[in-house]
């Protein structure tokens, strides 16, 4: 059996993310990935089936280093609220802006029929201690309690759209936006006052 070489699938798939972030997902081919990786198409598919296994693999290595450093010293079950909340909104910041190209990549598979094959395995752990963590805090009388998709949405939606507008480098207009750590800290006082009791 051939062993797996993880320089060549750790560039493969950083190629992957490069193309289908400029190109799309209509736009990528296994031949023009070769071509950009220096490989031949026959090497691509020792270790993947076919295209669609590739840029699902790519996915799931994306996703997985993603919630890694979502979960960097995040602990559900000692942490209160406004701790636990700061340190996702800590590590989310710090993970978008020293990997803006994998952001692009995710965001572009969310939209796609792939996405499914992507999330049913990668977010278990993620998910069982989430929600953990808002167990404790509704416990402690620290968090109303709200379905999954109205906390997470009040949650987490202001920080992704401080991050959009530093992204696209203005808000509305030509006003120019930069994001800063005072700007995400008034944006997170905001939202502990709205989910508390």
């Amino acid at each position: 059996m051939r062993t797996r070489d993880e320089n060549k699938i750790c560039e493969l798939h950083r190629r992957t993310v490069e193309m289908i972030v400029r190109d799309g997902l209509d736009g990528f081919g296994v031949n023009k990935l070769a071509k950009a990786a220096g490989v031949s198409p026959a090497t691509i598919y020792i270790y993947y089936k076919d295209r669609e296994d590739l840029i699902v693999q790519t996915a799931i290595r994306v996703t997985e280093r993603m919630l890694k450093e979502s979960l960097d010293g995040f602990d559900p079950d000692n942490m209160s609220l406004e701790e636990g909340l700061r340190n996702q909104w800590q590590n989310r910041a710090r993970h978008f802006f020293n990997n803006p190209l994998d952001t692009q990549f995710m965001e572009k598979m969310r939209y796609s029929h792939l996405y499914d094959k992507v999330s049913k395995d990668v977010y278990h752990t993620f998910k069982e201690m989430m929600g953990r963590f808002c167990h404790n805090a509704i416990k402690r009388g620290e968090l109303i309690p709200l379905s999954t998709e109205v906390y997470w949405s009040v949650a987490y939606a202001p920080l992704y759209q401080l991050i959009k507008f530093h992204s696209q480098d203005k808000t509305f207009g030509d006003t120019k936006f930069h994001f800063t750590e005072e700007a995400m800290e008034q944006a997170l006082q905001l939202v502990l006052k709205a989910l508390k009791p």
